[in-house]
């Protein structure tokens, strides 16, 4: 087969590594992309440990690449005004986007995959009047949200795309956040929030989010991308620790955003297969975006080239376009609940000034935990009992033993990761 990945992300990146370790080095894999290499937006993303084992699982060599570049935050706490709720036994990765995008373009060359940077493929949609496509097997279009390829087949796909209320935009910042910390603070134009984690080489990711209403009050919609960040230092310089706030790569004067929930009935057009976030889009609230992309990846592969009997060993699909059907109906099936997970997690958030108004802090944070709904009375419990400090060090000890068993079992040669070098 020629396997053609359009778009040089987790999907496109991570699709061509494993058909082409499933295919045994025999089969075609190529990934366009349109920008430079070492051209990457965004500052950090976050991974959890059903995608650690799902990375080992499928290519253990890349996979330990990706964990070693990634940071481990060993708690949360939401910091609203001058008080600090801590949300215990939660802890996860992140990973600078352009470090992830440097791990995954290396395992590609080392596996053979052909890759060609500064390639536009398709501008306009037209797979069959571009040389590179025309005579491919099987086209990913891993484009990302403004996928070309995905507007010219809308019909195909059934694509639909919402707009969230709120304003966002994705800082950086020079704090090394250790602890994942959301920080609510009331201004006189209305309550405004960041969430921040770590990213890379001592730095941070920071995404500020508002109501439209808090973001025209406090005149962030007319005022330029530098005043603006001097603003926000000012309004967080409390959480911020008198750190500065950076901006994003390639945001220019006006880096704030409006949420796009992107949904299509279909992923697939004949050859063609949607991936990533050409194929779904979740609110970042519940920093889902790069698992998805990976665990389409996997799927996509797996049904490209499924195993073959006992001994192991995977064979291509005899009938390429069932498995591509078998990809969609799968991936779909999988996403939508997730979808519908990070749907009510931006609505919470665009309710967040009603939910401020008359509540205490730990009950603000109770919400903030449940906003998806999956939390029970146990839960609720044990997250007031986490309040006090010695409930709180056990949590700890235990979320650490946890984590470090399950590190053990998928194979990690340094299980114990943190951040080193950062105040």
């Amino acid at each position: 087969m020629k396997i053609v990945c359009v778009g040089g992300g987790p999907a496109g990146l991570y699709t061509a590594v494993l058909t082409r370790l499933r295919s045994g080095g025999r089969d075609e894999v190529v990934v366009a992309e349109r920008a430079a290499p070492g051209t990457a937006s965004g500052f950090a993303v976050t991974l959890g440990e059903d995608i650690l084992d799902e990375l080992y699982r499928t290519d253990p060599v890349g996979a330990e690449g990706v964990r070693a570049a990634a940071h481990v935050w060993g708690e949360q706490v939401v910091e609203v005004g001058d008080e600090t709720v801590h949300l215990g036994g939660r802890y996860g990765y992140s990973i600078g986007r352009s470090r992830l995008l440097e791990v995954l373009t290396a395992r590609a060359r080392q596996v053979g995959v052909d890759l060609r940077f500064s390639t536009t493929v398709a501008a306009d949609g037209d797979l069959a009047a571009d040389p590179l496509t025309a005579d491919a097997d099987v086209v990913v279009a891993a484009d990302g949200i403004g996928s070309a390829i995905r507007t010219a087949r809308e019909d195909d796909f059934g694509t639909r795309v919402a707009h969230g209320a709120n304003r966002y935009v994705w800082f950086g910042t020079s704090k090394p956040f250790r602890t994942f910390t959301f920080a609510f603070v009331r201004t006189d134009a209305g309550w405004i929030w960041f969430h921040a984690y770590p990213a890379a080489d001592c730095l941070s990711t920071c995404i500020v989010e508002c109501t439209p209403q808090t973001w025209r009050g406090l005149g962030l919609d007319a005022m330029p991308a530098g005043p603006a960040m001097r603003l926000l230092e000012g309004i967080f310089e409390r959480s911020l620790d008198g750190e500065s706030l950076i901006a994003p790569p390639g945001a220019g004067a006006a880096p704030w955003l409006e949420f796009r929930e992107v949904r299509n009935t279909s992923w697939r057009s004949g050859n063609v297969v949607l991936a990533g976030d050409a194929a779904h889009t979740t609110h970042f609230a519940i920093g889902s975006g790069t698992v998805l992309a990976v665990a389409d990846a996997i799927a996509l592969a797996e049904e490209l080239y499924p195993a073959h009997g006992p001994e192991g060993g995977y064979e291509p699909a005899a009938d390429v376009e069932a498995a591509l059907a078998a990809y969609d109906a799968r991936r779909r099936t999988a996403t939508a609940p997730v979808q519908e997970m990070a749907r009510r997690s931006m609505r919470w958030f665009e309710t967040v000034p009603q939910r401020l108004d008359g509540v205490d802090a730990v009950e603000f944070s109770w919400s903030l935990l449940d906003r998806r709904g999956d939390q029970g009375p146990l839960h609720r419990r044990l997250h007031e009992a986490t309040q006090i400090e010695p409930v709180r060090q056990v949590r700890k000890q235990l979320t650490f033993a946890r984590r470090l068993r399950r590190a053990l079992r998928r194979g990690e040669v340094s299980p114990v990761g943190t951040l080193t070098g950062c105040p």
